[in-house]
């Protein structure tokens, strides 16, 4: 393996902004955030909190076992919602991703993400033991 690998994927904004789905260097892999996007660039479940955050975890995921990792490696999370007040809905799924292997994390509000009907947005680090 190189000493730095990336993955993309057809996110219009990531040849946009000039960023990566996730990095990884070495053992250490970021994976920035991650958006509820469903089939057709659309916004996955729109107004359903959890979800969204299931759809971000699926996503999520993916990009780790693209990088031969997977959730158990994951070491933090970073939620950002757009309403504090639904935390249930989006630490339902996170628990139902990472109760086996709890990483260290945070759930913040945010005013907005990128598209209005998106409700959370997560990003995740992981640390691959070898």
């Amino acid at each position: 393996m190189s000493s730095r690998q990336r993955t993309f994927t057809d996110a219009p904004w990531e040849k946009q902004v000039g960023y990566c789905r996730a990095i990884r260097t070495g053992n250490h892999i970021c994976v920035t955030g991650t958006a509820p996007v469903g089939e057709g660039g659309r916004v996955h479940a729109p107004g359903d909190g959890y979800a969204q955050a299931r759809r971000c975890f699926e996503i999520i995921q993916k990009t780790l076992q693209e990088l031969d990792a997977d959730l158990k490696d994951v070491v933090r999370t970073r939620m950002f919602v757009t309403d504090i007040a639904r935390w249930e809905e989006f630490g339902k799924a996170h628990y139902e991703f990472f109760a086996e292997h709890p990483p260290a994390t945070s759930m913040v509000e945010v005013k907005s993400l990128i598209d209005p009907a998106m409700l959370i947005e997560v990003e995740a680090d992981a640390m691959v033991c070898t």
